[in-house]
């Protein structure tokens, strides 16, 4: 699993906007719109009078606690190894949209109540003294924001003092935000800042010029002399379960276990594609533990030749090539390391005489006392035939249910074969079916009802938080189920980097997600 969302626990939209009747001439400061399904951020200028600014700002918040506690746990990973981005959805509307414009993505520095507030229209729900809810002056019952409009971290960002500002540049209008935040996240589950989430608005290049400040306006002279109005955003209420807002954490957690896709090093591929990476798994009753010894510290292993019947280790390891975890040439040790709870990797390049068949990696520590586990490995030798081979491939999840529990955390396995293979009398009689691994692929997932994205595959993404894992068995992702809404038939694509392009797979696997 390398996708985890947190959906907003709190949002508002406050504005200084005057309200709908012509001869309105008091500002809507005391509106509240905590509980609409709707949040909006716009400028208007000059429609009350030939000066008038006007504006509206969202403000949202998120579950950190939850993020912090799911990084404790192990379900997301440590911090410089996940990114988290807001994700938050365009609403459509029938009202003016702004092109060509920039929002402010900026951490609020005060606490603020959500309120209970619907009307976004003729601004009619008030918070006061008297009632919960934040407002344009107001961020909580009986407490004024330091300025009105809100109170924010504006300061050029130093980690562990300040936070970071963020910007958002729409050009249609109709785009949503996809804008990574990591910084900011990281800053609060360290609890350097505490969290009072976001404040959302136009930059300030972008909100209505103004030339003085009292109680409902802000001195602005860098502002526009025109209006964006408006754009809208769902918010945390919203019916429509994928356009909430919500903050999403991504990490590469990709296994790429090379046992059974182990080649021999050739002088027809450079140094980084003649490396190879194995992996221990060390499963203590069924469950992943750290070998005691070892910990999350370095694991050592020597590789052998067969034996006479090429059944078991011989009596000698083999030097190794200097590159990945081997240090200099002529080393009989390979240098591994921690990966997570129970699993450890090393990477080598292998010259060894292309008659061996099979040759044994055993596992030990540094004095080589002890020895933990033997594995077997069959190396292929790369051959370059002189012409593109690209095939078509057909592929099948072997495990995928008709249905899942909407907590549900999954681990598919993917069986991938060239779509005209033609099996040997031995994999005729074997029931087993020839492994074709695939290093670059990766996963989508689709709504069946209406054949929309809702986990877009990461093939141009650094995080490459939808690729595939392999091992001896082939390949294999995990996924949680609790990102998609219950109720509802999904299906997986898959699309493979082969000949130097990203190839979509044609046949959609599908399933669907229950309550219970």
């Amino acid at each position: 699993m390398s996708i985890k969302r947190y959906t907003a626990n709190k949002d508002n939209t406050i504005t200084n906007a005057y309200g709908l009747a012509r001869n309105e001439r008091s500002r809507a400061t005391g509106s509240n719109m905590g509980a609409a399904d709707i949040l909006e951020t716009f400028s208007i200028y000059g429609q009350n009078t030939t000066s008038s600014a006007e504006l509206s700002r969202i403000l949202i918040q998120f579950p950190i606690d939850t993020i912090s506690s799911d990084r404790t746990a192990g379900t997301i990973p440590a911090s410089g190894s996940a990114k988290f981005f807001l994700k938050m959805s365009n609403a459509r509307h029938s009202e003016q949209l702004p092109r060509d414009f920039t929002l402010s993505v900026q951490a609020v520095s005060q606490s603020w109540q959500e309120g209970y507030g619907l009307d976004m229209d003729t601004y009619t729900d008030k918070t006061k003294d008297s009632i919960d809810g934040s407002n344009w002056i107001m961020r909580e019952k009986g407490v004024t924001w330091g300025k009105v409009g809100g109170d924010y971290h504006s300061s050029s960002y130093s980690a562990g003092a300040t936070m970071p500002n963020y910007t958002y540049t729409f050009s249609e209008g109709t785009e949503d935000m996809d804008l990574d935040v990591t910084a900011a996240v990281e800053e609060w589950i360290a609890g350097t800042q505490t969290n009072n989430g976001f404040g959302v608005f136009l930059s300030p290049g972008y909100e209505a010029y103004t030339t003085a400040s009292d109680g409902s306006i802000l001195l602005n002279t860098s502002g526009q002399r025109t209006s964006f109005y408006t754009k809208r955003f769902f918010s945390r209420t919203s019916e429509y379960f994928f356009r909430r807002p919500y903050i999403e954490a991504r990490w590469d957690s990709r296994v790429t276990d090379d046992r059974g896709n182990f080649y021999y090093s050739s002088s027809l591929a450079p140094a980084v594609d003649n490396l190879n990476t194995i992996y221990l798994y060390n499963y203590v009753r069924g469950q992943l533990r750290n070998v005691p010894e070892i910990g999350t510290g370095k694991i050592y292993v020597s590789i052998y030749s067969g034996s006479a019947k090429n059944t078991v280790p011989g009596t000698e390891k083999l030097a190794l090539s200097l590159g990945g975890d081997v240090v200099a040439a002529g080393h009989f040790n390979v240098t591994g390391g921690y990966v997570s709870t129970g699993i450890y990797s090393a990477s080598f390049a292998f010259t060894g005489s292309s008659t061996l068949k099979t040759i044994y990696d055993v596992w030990h520590n540094y004095e080589s006392t002890i020895e933990y586990t033997t594995g077997s490995i069959v190396p292929k030798t790369l051959n370059s035939p002189g012409w593109d081979q690209y095939q078509q491939y057909a592929t099948k999840i072997t495990n995928l249910k008709p249905s899942y529990n909407k907590d549900e955390q999954a681990r598919l396995r993917v069986a991938i074969r060239p779509r005209n293979y033609n099996p040997t009398i031995y994999n005729v009689a074997s029931s087993e079916m020839e492994i074709t691994t695939v290093p670059s692929a990766s996963y989508e997932v689709i709504r069946m009802a209406d054949n929309s994205t809702i986990v877009n595959n990461s093939t141009g993404s650094a995080t490459r938080h939808t690729y595939l894992s392999y091992d001896n068995s082939g390949s294999y992702f995990d996924f949680d189920m609790s990102i998609l809404q219950p109720g509802y038939m999904y299906g997986f694509k898959f699309a493979y980097h082969v000949s130097n392009n990203w190839r979509e797979q044609e046949r959609v696997h599908k399933f669907r997600v229950e309550d219970n």
